[in-house]
């Protein structure tokens, strides 16, 4: 019988990528989204993925959203925290609301989503937890005190929970990308991204989507049962650690 994967955020960019390659690869998929309702319907209407609207970073949305998941497609065997926004801004000049709008949606979701199911991954002996923290929750970004603050927080998150939940068959990873050619990179200016991005790695050129998307159905498989706590850099060598 399939396994069941839900990918928050994952009706586009990096999100749909993951979708996409868990379809492919023969997981049942649902993806969650928070608030493009054309982008999600085209995206359902072209892969046949079931779709769901809430906040992840609300704990009450999550666990309705995922009862719903649950009734229509399966319990999870797989998540993916993928979904992630950005209110950048400098430290001095941030708002209250500019950081925690980021860390209850970046790092507060976290638990929010990985509460409801933990308990059925542990009765059932298998889970997979795979979280999108970012490069720059490694290394920092000037701009993004609140996003690397969430990023980093993710990591913690990550070997924390690998090491409560290892005896039990289920496996806690990170994956950090680096700069990933997605709507939120292109719109960076082409003239930035030529004389100031790429120049900074040294693959000379922006990661794609799908090679995310490769590493999590990596990490999703039963053959990755001995990878646990593990934080997975993809960013074409820009930042080793």
């Amino acid at each position: 019988m399939a396994r069941v994967a839900l990918v928050t955020g994952g009706t586009r960019g990096i999100g749909a990528a993951i979708s996409k390659a868990m379809k492919a690869a023969g997981y049942k998929v649902a993806a969650s989204y928070a608030g493009n309702d054309a982008a999600a319907q085209k995206f359902k209407a072209d892969t046949a993925i079931p779709v769901y609207k809430w906040d992840v970073a609300s704990f009450d949305a999550c666990s309705t959203g995922i009862k719903q998941v649950e009734a229509d497609v399966g319990p999870v065997d797989v998540l993916v925290n993928n979904a992630g926004i950005t209110k950048d801004g400098a430290f001095h000049k941030m708002t209250a609301e500019q950081w925690s709008a980021v860390i209850n949606t970046n790092l507060g979701s976290l638990f929010n989503m990985t509460r409801p199911v933990i308990e059925g991954m542990r009765a059932r002996k298998f889970g997979r937890i795979i979280n999108i923290s970012s490069i720059n929750g490694q290394k920092g970004q000037f701009g993004q005190v609140n996003y690397s603050a969430a990023k980093a927080g993710d990591i913690g998150f990550t070997k924390a929970l690998a090491l409560e939940n290892a005896k039990g068959g289920i496996t806690v990873n990170a994956i950090c990308p680096g700069y990933i050619n997605t709507e939120m990179v292109q719109a960076v200016p082409k003239e930035v991204l030529e004389k100031s991005v790429i120049p900074q790695i040294p693959a000379n050129r922006l990661g794609e989507p799908e090679e995310i998307a490769r590493a999590v159905v990596f990490l999703a498989a039963d053959d990755a049962g001995f990878i646990t706590g593990a934080t997975l850099s993809i960013n074409g060598g820009q930042y080793q650690i």
